[in-house]
């Protein structure tokens, strides 16, 4: 399927690709175009949520813990990235994580797959808040009102993810409809 593959751009993180007819986006910096979305719930009952300015979408977004698979860490994984990545965004880190599923974000147009990660027995660990300049604010949001709260935040103007509804699903559910163990 590489026949006729044309670079029409390339930056340090992504790349505009023409094959045929057919263009698209590619990440291009390690990890094969994968990310984790990471699910996390505190001892306390609250789902851990992050609040960040998005450069693409002008606004300021909610989303699930996220990040890239590889981009600065030689064969990584996706339990390592997970880890890493709830760690540096929230403060929080995981004792147990289980992959739950791999798929695409947007399959008409980029290579990205994302896998959903479910992180088990929490432990507060730092102030969370990312690195370099990511500017990511938590919230630690109790699970009942979760739905709730992030419809508020779009009232309020902020742009949500909407992996956050499989995400709030997976908190109790397996992919295959089943109940998730503890």
């Amino acid at each position: 399927m590489n026949d006729d593959l044309e670079i029409l751009y390339q930056g340090d993180w992504l790349r505009l690709v023409k094959r045929g007819k057919w263009e698209a986006v590619e990440r291009c910096h390690g990890g094969n175009g994968m990310a984790v979305i990471v699910i996390a719930v505190t001892p306390a009952d609250e789902v851990l949520f992050v609040e960040q300015y998005r450069m693409p979408l002008q606004a300021r977004t909610i989303e699930m813990p996220a990040g890239l698979v590889g981009d600065d860490h030689e064969h990584d994984s996706l339990e390592a990235a997970a880890r890493r990545e709830l760690i540096e965004e929230t403060g929080w880190e995981p004792r147990r994580v289980d992959v739950l599923l791999t798929g695409p974000t947007s399959s008409g147009m980029s290579n990205e797959r994302i896998a959903f990660v479910r992180a088990r027995d929490l432990v507060k660990v730092g102030a969370g808040g990312g690195v370099d300049s990511e500017d990511i604010i938590v919230h630690a949001v109790p699970r009942v009102e979760a739905p709730r709260w992030l419809m508020q935040k779009h009232a309020e103007g902020f742009e949500l993810d909407l992996k956050l509804w499989a995400g709030l699903w997976m908190i109790e559910h397996n992919p295959d409809g089943s109940r998730a163990a503890d």
